[in-house]
């Protein structure tokens, strides 16, 4: 029984796979295929698509109405259409005309990309980094780059015209393609490069337009090929702009100078070519040494260019402007179009130079400040800067500038003098040194007066001096020498014999104290006192005087009276 329900199982099934395969067999299309249907009808919202098959596909009529369809086709129209679906769930057919569309327009994008060939297509919208282009309902990227072969800023004019395009990269997987406009215009511009460079050659003069202007040059039309116009090229002249001259749009006769590069892609005119350079002819009129009248063309960081005539023009360096002002932005000196008066220093006729100066023009004011004053006379400034070292003035009446170095403002040479003064505060002086070479000028304060040094002057070493206590410090002391007001320190560790009486703060302003002269230098003006040494010379003394290593006397008792008798002969 088993085996005979086996074998009607096995029979049912054959017969079902033989009907299926016959089924199978006859049926024309395939899931995933493009087939074509007939319109059966065109409801409201929906048209009905006969494929021979058990029942009817339906499309959405909008997938008509965007491309505009629904008015070519009636009920009985033929039309291709993607079959998704044979059989749904619902039994019913699945298909849809958009991925038709897209599917014949990837075949033929994919063909277009393996020949090179163009393919038309419209600009609808902009994206991030590009646009969207419909290329027969087809969508592609076309980047901003390729848009254009100079960057555009305006993209109006190219929205929803039919352009032509390259197909430059097609991804199956993502299902990305991208196009360029670009390439599509390089290939129309060589071809139009290569007739009009076929027609010319080095040393034609050739029309052309204005096309772009930028800092360093111009870009010239020459009937749709670019030629570049360097700004040297422009005029004999130094000009500080393309834009001085010319103008975009402007119509200009320019001389090929150059055909260079691959495949001659660089073209290089000049206007100042078609005119005789008038430097070779103008430089012999001018002589080194002479005085010329100019006009300031340019003003730069390192000088000023100055301009003699048309085509000639030379550079007055930073150090030719001033005999004073040295480190200031030759700006603050002279400006653009100022006339103004220049010494032809130097010519090169080979390199186009001249080197003018505009100070030798101007009466040296160290020469004349070296001829009509002298070292010792008195003056008059105002304090201009203040540094560690010493004082800058700027010398009344003058333009010159002069330095007090802090030794040279008291006979004390205490850099802590500099602390007395402030900026814009008037001094008087007198002239030490006048350097014309070097230009530079020394002048002191303390040369004012005396020199208080005088004191020592017939004095020298082991002397003993009396000196009032001016200060105290935490190296020691200064003290008061003499009439003329000199102040001297006298070092810690010279202040008594024993280390415990080194104190500085046991002087007190205006105390009296006898120091030694323990080293003398008259040349140099250095003193050394030391209360130290006259105490020991006291002690020699004393102990010579009154006692002796046998006397068995104490040194304290020998020498207290004697402190004392000197302590109350000082009060």
């Amino acid at each position: 029984m088993e085996e005979t329900l086996k074998q009607s199982k096995d029979s049912s099934q054959k017969e079902f796979e033989k009907l299926l395969s016959e089924d199978l067999g006859n049926r024309k299309f395939k899931e995933g295929e493009i087939a074509t249907g007939t319109v059966e009808e065109i409801g409201k919202k929906f048209v009905f698509i006969d494929l021979g098959l058990k029942s009817s596909g339906a499309i959405p009529i909008e997938e008509f109405k965007l491309t505009k369809e629904i008015d070519a086709i009636e009920v009985g129209s033929k039309i291709d259409v993607l079959l998704e679906k044979i059989e749904n769930r619902d039994g019913e057919v699945v298909v849809s005309r958009e991925k038709a569309r897209r599917a014949k327009s990837w075949k033929k994008m994919e063909k277009a990309f393996e020949t090179k060939q163009e393919v038309k297509g419209i600009i609808i919208s902009k994206c991030k980094g590009g646009f969207v282009v419909n290329v027969d309902s087809c969508l592609c990227f076309l980047p901003g780059s390729q848009v254009d072969l100079r960057p555009l800023k305006n993209f109006d004019h190219l929205m929803k015209v039919p352009q032509s395009f390259e197909c430059v990269k097609l991804d199956k997987k993502r299902g990305n393609i991208v196009l360029s406009r670009r390439a599509i215009m390089e290939r129309i511009r060589d071809k139009d490069r290569e007739k009009i460079i076929s027609k010319i050659k080095e040393g034609d003069i050739v029309q052309g337009i204005v096309k772009n202007l930028t800092d360093w040059g111009v870009f010239v039309d020459l009937n749709g090929v670019d030629a570049l116009l360097h700004i040297t090229d422009i005029s004999w002249s130094r000009i500080n702009k393309p834009s001085e001259l010319l103008s975009i749009g402007q119509s200009i006769k320019v001389k090929i100078t150059g055909i260079t590069g691959q495949d001659k892609k660089k073209i290089s005119v000049s206007i100042k070519h078609l005119t005789e350079d008038p430097y070779s002819k103008i430089i012999n009129k001018y002589e080194v040494g002479k005085k010329y009248p100019g006009i300031v063309s340019k003003v730069m960081d390192y000088g000023v260019f100055c301009k003699l005539e048309e085509g000639l023009e030379g550079l007055i360096h930073q150090s030719e402007l001033s005999w004073t002002k040295k480190n200031i932005h030759p700006g603050k000196i002279l400006s653009t179009s100022q006339k103004i008066e220049v010494e032809l220093l130097e010519k090169d006729i080979d390199k186009r130079r001249l080197s003018l100066s505009y100070k030798n023009t101007q009466v040296n004011p160290w020469i004349k400040f070296a001829k009509d004053h002298k070292v010792g006379d008195q003056f008059e400034g105002v304090v201009k800067n203040i540094t560690d070292y010493g004082l800058f003035i700027s010398i009344k009446d003058t333009e010159l500038d002069g330095m007090i170095h802090y030794k040279d403002l008291n006979w004390s040479e205490k850099d802590t003098e500099l602390e007395k003064y402030k900026k814009n505060q008037e001094v008087k002086f007198k002239i030490l040194e006048i350097n014309q070479e070097n230009e530079k000028i020394r002048l002191g304060i303390k040369q004012l007066t005396d020199d208080p040094f005088e004191f020592f002057m017939n004095k020298k070493s082991s002397d003993i001096i009396t000196a009032f206590v001016e200060n105290s410090s935490k190296n020691g002391i200064y003290v008061n020498v003499g009439k003329k007001n000199l102040s001297i320190l006298i070092k810690r560790n010279q202040l008594a014999k024993e280390v415990e009486n080194q104190r500085p703060n046991r002087f007190a302003k205006g105390d009296k104290v006898d120091a030694m002269i323990v080293e003398l230098d008259k040349e140099k003006k250095k003193v050394l006192l030391s209360i130290k040494a006259l105490e020991e010379e006291q002690t020699k003394e004393a102990v010579k005087k009154y006692g002796s290593k046998d006397s068995g006397g104490v040194l304290g008792e020998i020498l207290g009276p004697l402190i004392k008798k000197k302590e109350k002969n000082k009060k």
